[in-house]
């Protein structure tokens, strides 16, 4: 009975060593894995000469972590040169804005370039316009300068129900433009100006940065979008090409080194329980796969990506 005890504490023993060894080799795992996500990326490591590669994909908003990356990017003696991947139909004015002014601080100390994607308009072009140097893709859709501000009228609908919103307010434009009553002229008007001053500041962004003259280019006042191609005739790009055009240019026409690598840049400062460098490399490794597992699920489930508000530069196909 007593050997037969002493087995069965035996077996217990053994199975919580393994356990322990067990996660061992697991955290052992997810840190390598954490290194390999984090590789090249600051935030998590420090590193060598490098092109700082900074994406822009999907909407644009004023991310507060990205404005920060950019600021550490600007200190960074290593960093010889700062590449914006820019694949973006826009997003709020003001997220156009303060990338536009952090990178143009970057610019100051060193060359920036950028590369249009797929899409690079409204505020993806404000993004843009922060750099030296342009290359896009012949097919690249971009432009769409200009300013926008929506709401929903649902007065119709609510009459249908039976439904009538009442609202007590402490001035006659407070709260205006309201999607529960129907539009006030006095409303529209100050909207309108709003949208107006938006538009007038894009505008001339893009005549200073450019060297042009709106009224010189057909279709870009009104909002206009053009191909790579198109944008290029109109000096709204300086380059037809990709990444091996724009890295051309910052080793060719800047004086970045020839055997500088790109390195991707992403905003990272999880840190778990103030753990430090650590836990920012597991931080680095958890948004690395969780965006390589839920990818585009992921940002439906951001706020930001369903709603915008305030005064947005945004461009989509859509059916009047």
């Amino acid at each position: 009975m007593s050997n037969d005890t002493d087995l069965v504490l035996d077996r217990r023993r053994l199975r919580r060593k393994l356990g322990v060894w067990r996660v061992g080799a697991i955290l052992a795992i997810l840190l390598a894995l954490a290194a390999l996500v984090a590789r090249g990326n600051e935030s998590a490591f420090g590193g060598g000469p490098q092109i700082a590669r900074l994406s822009f994909e999907g909407t644009i908003t004023e991310d507060r972590k990205m404005l920060k990356l950019i600021k550490e990017i600007g200190e960074q003696e290593y960093v010889k040169g700062v590449l914006l991947f820019v694949n973006s139909p826009g997003g709020t004015t003001t997220g156009g804005e303060g990338i536009y002014e952090a990178v143009r601080k970057i610019a100051k100390k060193k060359p920036v370039v950028a590369q249009f994607s797929t899409l690079a308009t409204s505020a993806g072009y404000i993004v843009g316009l922060s750099a030296d140097h342009i290359v896009a893709r012949g097919n690249t859709i971009t432009g769409s300068v200009g300013v926008l501000m929506q709401y929903p009228q649902v007065t119709e609908m609510f009459k249908k129900l039976g439904v009538e919103m009442k609202t007590i307010r402490s001035g006659n434009l407070k709260a205006l433009p309201n999607p529960f009553e129907p539009d006030d002229p006095a409303a529209r008007a100050m909207t309108q100006e709003m949208v107006d001053e938006g538009f007038k500041w894009f505008l001339s962004l893009v005549e200073t940065r450019r060297s042009v003259r709106a009224a010189g280019i057909p279709g870009l006042k009104d909002g206009g979008i053009y191909s790579g191609r198109d944008a290029l005739s109109h000096k709204l790009v300086d380059e037809i090409g990709g990444e091996t055009e724009a890295v051309n240019w910052l080793k060719e026409k800047r004086g970045v080194e020839k055997d500088v690598k790109v390195v991707d840049r992403t905003p990272v400062d999880t840190d778990f329980f103030g753990l430090g460098a650590g836990a920012r490399i597991f931080g680095a490794f958890w948004d690395g796969l969780t965006a390589r597992l839920f990818g585009s699920y992921a940002n439906l489930l951001n706020a930001q990506d369903l709603r915008l508000d305030g005064l947005v530069s945004v461009w989509h196909p859509q059916e009047n």
